[in-house]
């Protein structure tokens, strides 16, 4: 690394601390992402969340318009119920399926988000997928420290997946639960969330991973060689490391994953049917039901970015710290008509624009 960047990291692991100090205005955050929303306040420890399931209506074609009610009492209550300042700026950052809605109808979006601003004062950002990977990795640093021994974190969300680094990300809209949904459709298993995979043919696995290749075909362009991964969310921490721990007899738990490791491991349950798979590893069926497709998922991941092996450390991981940290989204507030006109006009990149080239009223 160089001075710079050394530099850069200090400063940017001083921030929030320097955020919080007397003459700067206090700043509440939401990250609303596809399953709920967090709030965090500069100075405060409490996360308090709201579960709201986004991606089943966006993935029926109806839009958000059903989770409104629930996202203004959320964005209302979760900094009242935990105590923040009542005169905190207030941003919300719009992840996977807020992008997703911005890919489907961006006008109905930004109407969207002017009635939640009208309605609970919160200016809500649709964040591209880079500057999440930003937020992630940045997230990821203050809570492992030296035990982030790799170049890369792999955040596999519901909706989204990213793999973060200091300077280089990549993302994309295939999360646990789209690339779930994909994969049932491709075979033919249905519409139903989650499907019932099991059990696959070897013809069945070949189509998946070819699958596969097609969507992550990407990643070798988007990161730099030799990237390495820590796996830091539940489908990889409660679902395939355990599952993999189990078929090795490892106890204790494993916290590397290698290719081998995932074949042996997906071949063997591929085979099986789900309740034969929820007993052996004492899991809900629910829950069971994604392990097929999570380890093709991840077993895929390697193979696109040339990894050896993936390290595995779970965190309770949000994009927080990375989003009160982010002057550049704060000063969105005071452009927030100007912003939703962009929105409109250019979708996700609307970010990315300078509020300071917005006009004055």
């Amino acid at each position: 690394m160089t001075p710079l960047r050394h530099l850069l990291a200090g400063l940017a692991g001083c921030l929030l601390a320097v955020l919080a100090t007397a003459g700067e205005p206090c700043r509440v955050a939401f990250d609303m992402g596809s399953s709920g929303i967090r709030a965090g306040s500069t100075g405060r420890t409490e996360v308090p969340r709201a579960d709201i399931d986004y991606l089943a209506p966006l993935t029926a074609g109806r839009g958000l318009a059903e989770t409104l009610p629930a996202t203004t009492a959320a964005l209302r209550d979760l900094p009242a119920g935990a105590g923040f300042a009542s005169d905190c700026i207030r941003v919300g950052g719009g992840f996977s399926a807020w992008r997703l809605a911005a890919g489907d109808n961006r006008q109905q979006l930004a109407d969207d988000l002017a009635t939640l601003y009208r309605d609970t004062g919160v200016a809500v950002l649709v964040i591209p997928q880079r500057q999440e990977g930003a937020y992630g990795y940045f997230g990821a640093r203050q809570l492992l420290g030296p035990r982030l021994t790799t170049s890369h974190i792999l955040d596999i969300g519901g909706g989204s997946l990213q793999i973060a680094g200091q300077a280089q990300s990549f993302g994309a809209l295939f999360g646990q639960k789209l690339w779930h949904r994909r994969l049932c459709q491709a075979l033919g298993r249905g519409d139903a969330m989650p499907c019932q995979l099991q059990p696959l043919t070897s013809a069945e696995l070949g189509q998946a991973r070819h699958l596969l290749q097609q969507h992550l075909s990407g990643i070798g362009r988007a990161l730099p060689q030799g990237a390495s991964l820590t796996a830091i969310s539940r489908p990889v921490t409660r679902g395939v490391a355990p599952a993999v721990a189990h078929f090795f007899n490892r106890s204790a738990g494993i916290d590397t994953l290698s290719p081998a490791m995932l074949r042996a491991t997906l071949e063997l349950h591929a085979g099986l049917d789900l309740a034969a798979t929820a007993s052996q590893l004492g899991a809900a069926p629910k829950h069971a039901a994604y392990l097929i497709s999570d380890l093709l998922l991840v077993e895929g991941l390697l193979q696109a970015t040339g990894n050896h092996d993936l390290r595995v450390a779970e965190i309770d991981l949000t994009n927080l710290p990375g989003l009160l940290a982010d002057d550049h989204a704060y000063r969105w507030v005071a452009q927030y008509d100007c912003y939703l006109e962009r929105l409109r006009q250019s979708g996700i990149e609307a970010y990315d624009s300078n509020p300071a080239t917005c006009a004055r009223h």
